[in-house]
Parts: structure tokens; C-alpha cells; sequence
């Protein structure tokens, strides 16, 4: 089972910018977890929420300010005096550091009302068709998650090569359509959402099932037994399961 880190690795530095890549890598993970959304101008920038106020030094909401006035924020010491002046990083410079560390990259697109579904998937496939031109081997390297469905269909138009996954909370009852429909590979759950019942029926009929955000090495051990893929976490727990509960090997399905 893979232990991906939840926003770099959210308990260990600010979540989203490039400290919290550096301590995912510190702690020895191969995977980390982001969120993108658009600034104001079009730039593609690391941040969860909608609003600034909770992890920046700034106010209002991101869309609307540029990218300009974005890189002035201090998007570190709201977490630790240790991590004043950290800046909220562009998709393309997080990237290049990630593949530079061989961290491979979950990116979750970031919709909230008013943001146009489309710009957002166009810009993305741009930043990595710019990245590709760098000889970069990004379908090995990168995964695409959301929770809107129209993101995930216009992302395998726009950038077939790189998996998909469908976030929920809650395991929808018709999880096995959506998937097929939406051509994912993967579905992506609140870990209390997921029993053993329908973990199995998930890997039976052939998907991988992620959970977030496992914080406690016990319940990561129980999601292993189930045959769960990966789970994301914001503090570095252990890469792998314990000898008793050995997650089935999820690439030979």
C-alpha cells in the first residue's frame, strides 16, 4: 500500500508549497497529494481553499487576485515561524521539483461556484504539454482526481496518457458506472466511507480504492488488509502495512 502525502504533508510543514514537498521527501514518500486552482489571470497555483485567510497572510478569495499579488503572500507562517516567507508555488515550478525528487503527483482540480470547468482542464493541459516538451515522463508520474465529473471528462480529452481517479465522500451506489463512464481508474473515498464488503467489490470488478485522510498507523494497517491501493495522510506513516496485513499486490489486477 502506498502512503501518499495529504497536501505535501500537511502536519509537517504549510500544506501546498514547496516545504511540504521537501518534508514528503524528507520522510522517504514517493507520492504526494496537491490542489490546484486558477488565479484571476489564468496561472495555475497551489491552494485548497476557496478563501485566502487560513493559510496566508492575505484576505478575499483566490480567484480573485492575480497571480502578481499571489506571490507576495506569505503562505508559511501561519503554520510555524520556521516557515516565514514560504510562497503559495505555480503547478509548473512544483512539478519540475517534484519529478527533479522522483515524487509522483496526485493533482486534485479545485472547483468552487463561479470557476469555469473548462479554463481550469485547459490550463492544466497546457502547463504539462509544456512540460512534456522537457522530455518529462509524466503518465507515469502524475494522477488526476476530483470531485466534479465534468473536470474528469474534459482531463481524458485534453491529457488521455495521465490516470484519473473520482473523489467522493460517501461510496455512491452506483460507483461502478461512474467509474466506467468517466473511463477512471480509481475511486478515492473518506476512509470511514469504505467497508470490507465493498472494498472487495471495488478491486473485484477491477478499480483501485484510495482513502483520505488516515492519520493513525492502525486504521492504515486495516485499510491494507482490505486490498486498498493508497491512502493519503498528512503525517508520514509507515510506507508499508504490518507482516500481518499484506495488501494484495493492486498492478497484477
Amino acid at each position: 500500500m502506498i502512503i501518499c502525502g495529504h497536501r505535501g504533508l500537511a502536519n509537517q510543514a504549510p500544506e501546498n508549497t514547496i516545504a511540504g514537498l521537501m518534508a514528503a521527501h524528507a520522510a522517504g514518500l514517493s507520492w504526494v497529494e496537491i490542489d490546484v486552482q486558477l488565479s484571476q489571470d489564468k496561472h495555475l497555483v497551489l491552494f485548497h481553499d476557496q478563501r485566502l485567510g487560513r493559510c496566508t497572510n492575505g484576505s478575499g478569495t483566490l480567484r480573485e487576485h492575480t497571480w502578481q499579488q499571489l506571490k507576495q503572500l506569505d503562505a508559511g507562517l501561519w503554520f510555524s515561524r520556521q516557515f516565514t516567507d514560504e510562497r503559495i508555488p505555480l503547478l509548473s515550478d512544483y512539478l519540475t521539483q517534484a519529478f527533479e525528487l522522483n515524487i509522483q503527483v496526485n493533482i486534485e482540480l479545485k472547483l468552487y461556484p463561479k470557476d469555469e470547468v473548462h479554463e481550469l482542464c485547459t490550463q492544466v493541459s497546457q502547463v504539462l504539454a509544456a512540460l512534456f516538451s522537457q522530455g518529462k515522463s509524466m503518465p507515469k508520474q502524475l494522477l488526476f482526481s476530483s470531485f466534479e465529473p465534468q473536470t474528469l471528462v474534459l482531463l481524458q480529452q485534453l491529457v488521455p496518457t495521465v490516470p484519473r481517479a473520482l473523489l467522493v465522500e460517501q461510496i455512491p451506489k452506483d460507483w461502478q458506472a461512474q467509474l466506467q463512464q468517466l473511463g477512471c481508474e480509481a475511486l478515492h473515498c473518506a476512509h470511514a466511507a469504505l467497508t470490507p464488503a465493498r472494498a472487495a467489490a471495488i478491486i473485484e470488478a477491477g478499480f483501485k480504492v484510495s482513502c483520505y485522510t488516515v492519520n493513525k498507523q492502525s486504521r492504515a494497517d486495516q485499510l491494507a488488509s482490505l486490498g486498498v491501493h493508497m491512502i493519503f495522510s498528512d503525517k508520514p506513516l509507515k510506507a508499508l502495512p504490518s507482516a500481518e496485513h499484506q495488501a494484495p499486490n493492486m498492478d497484477a489486477r
